[in-house]
């Protein structure tokens, strides 16, 4: 059977993506797969992620699970029903450490200082967070104002993730942001003096962007000396106003991709250690978090829409909550937060695992296949033979990672273990 085609990868846009289940071929969502014959020896580490789902108007190109604000905030309801949807949770996680916290959305810089300060003592009282985890909280620089984002970091908050996507005034009206240059400069200002890391986040690949936008727009984030920098495409993702009505002057496949070039040639020599597809770290600043999902790691997932993966010695969970705000509320206050809970069979473990860790430059140790998913990597030896003969995959016994070749034709490496 011939090689499947392969297209050019460019920048992929996946921070926050990775929260998502992914459904097996063939198999209805909600339905439980066939249990695995699971050999897990011990869970992985664990991350608890918070989803925080509203917004001050949705982006014409966000396909998350977000929903614009008509009001003041139910700050009080929502935090009752995630303290609800934790304890009944607890269970699945009980005497396990949580090394990293994510707070997503939305704009979950939207909830006031004094919410995120009750949410962080909800999660301390009932788990057992690593004394050092990575807290993060997600914000948009049009929520921005020095003495709340002080408040965060007060609160408990050690890691900000900054969504300027562009510092271009007119790149921003363009995407229907609720921010301008000037907010910008100024979160990100604030980022530098308030927090010991933090994230700037840029889009590349903007309708009609020229390559001095681009590198306009990277002098500017390098201006801040950012400990990471996540930097992604704009693409235009079903069921969003972009897909029913593309913004004139995207760029094509090639030209995007000229783009994605350039900026990697510009972050080459800065102290930025491209470590994924998307993201660029200094030394001791990558994301734990996001790592601890591309290595198949355990998360908790709480929120609207918030999705999780839970290891046991017999099976791997995955589980999503109700995506809109007022049924996730109304069935936390039931007992019934989780939506769909399904547990992965054989089949599906190849394809997550390797979803993930290909996104890794470095890619993952081979023996983390077994750990992670309990079925000998025999099972998937000649896929991995096929890849490497390619150009695809490094030939290395003990690592699993892609080449510069299998980088560039990501999504051929990455579904070839379907």
């Amino acid at each position: 059977m011939p090689a499947p085609p392969e297209s050019r990868l460019p920048l992929i846009r996946l921070p926050r993506r990775l929260e998502r289940a992914h459904a097996a071929p063939g198999q209805a969502a909600g339905r439980p797969a066939q249990v695995q014959a699971s050999g897990l020896t011990s869970p992985p580490p664990l991350g608890v992620y918070v989803h925080l789902p509203w917004c001050i108007r949705k982006c014409p190109y966000c396909d998350f699970n977000s929903h614009a604000s008509d009001g003041p905030l139910p700050e009080a309801q929502y935090l009752e029903a995630l303290r609800l949807d934790l304890e009944a949770s607890l269970p699945l996680v009980w005497g396990r450490t949580v090394h990293s916290v994510f707070i997503g959305g939305g704009t979950p810089s939207l909830f006031s200082p004094e919410a995120i300060d009750r949410l962080l003592a909800m999660l301390r009282a009932c788990l057992r967070l690593a004394a050092d985890a990575e807290i993060t909280l997600e914000a948009n620089p049009g929520t921005f104002e020095r003495m709340r984002f002080r408040a965060f970091r007060e609160a408990g908050i050690n890691r900000l993730s900054l969504g300027i996507q562009s510092f271009n005034d007119e790149a921003l009206r363009l995407l229907g942001r609720v921010h301008d240059r000037d907010q910008a400069l100024a979160a990100a200002a604030a980022a530098c003096e308030d927090f010991p890391t933090f994230n700037l986040d840029l889009m590349v690949a903007l309708p009609g962007q020229s390559l001095a936008a681009l590198n306009a727009d990277l002098e500017q984030a390098l201006s801040f000396d950012p400990p990471h920098l996540s930097v992604y495409q704009l693409t235009l993702e079903p069921n969003t106003l972009f897909a029913s009505q593309p913004p004139a002057g995207m760029p094509d496949d090639d030209a995007a991709a000229d783009l994605h070039d350039a900026a990697l040639a510009r972050l080459a020599g800065t102290g930025l250690e491209r470590y994924e597809v998307s993201a660029f770290a200094r030394v001791g600043h990558r994301a734990r978090h996001n790592l601890n999902y591309w290595q198949f790691g355990d998360y908790l997932g709480i929120g609207a829409g918030a999705h999780g993966k839970l290891s046991f010695h017999d099976r791997i969970l995955r589980q999503s909550r109700w995506r809109h705000p007022r049924a996730y509320m109304e069935a936390a206050l039931r007992g019934e937060a989780v939506e769909i809970e399904r547990v992965l069979g054989d089949a599906d473990l190849p394809f997550e695992f390797m979803l993930n860790a290909l996104r890794l430059l470095e890619g993952v140790p081979a023996a983390s296949f077994e750990e992670r998913t309990g079925l000998p990597i025999t099972r998937i030896a000649p896929v991995l033979l096929r890849l490497q003969e390619r150009g695809l995959l490094d030939p290395h016994p003990a690592r699993l990672a892609p080449t510069a070749r299998g980088l560039a034709f990501l999504n051929d490496l990455q579904t070839a273990f379907l």
